[in-house]
């Protein structure tokens, strides 16, 4: 994570893509938003369903960014760490260990702030 912060939220191609093509963000954005309005999931249900593909995408800026989300929405690092734990039996324990990691960065960087 060289030259950003663990609490930068987007790195700097997607800025770039958000510069570049400002419509379809906005069309992107009124879809995300969409989603979260389709169903009976609140806010931070919604949040760990997000977190746990991110884990499954094994992508660590996803990871970050939905542990930050997580924890606006409310939820405790513990929360957070469980519903990581769940995913052991379906994404092996490489994938889970490294996503601990990355969560936990995201927990030591908000305590630092």
């Amino acid at each position: 994570m060289e030259g950003s912060s663990l609490m930068d939220y987007l790195p700097e191609i997607c800025e770039q893509y958000r510069r570049d093509y400002p419509e379809l963000n906005e069309v992107y954005d009124e879809l995300a938003a969409k989603l979260h309005e389709v169903g009976p999931l609140d806010q931070p249900a919604c949040r760990l369903v997000k977190l746990s593909a991110a884990i499954g995408g094994q992508s660590p800026g996803g990871v970050r960014s939905h542990t930050r989300n997580a924890l606006d929405e409310g939820l405790s690092a513990a929360e957070i760490e469980q519903a990581i734990l769940l995913t052991l039996t379906i994404v092996g324990f490489p994938a889970t260990i490294a996503s601990l990691k990355w969560a936990r960065e995201v927990f030591q960087a908000r305590q630092q702030a």
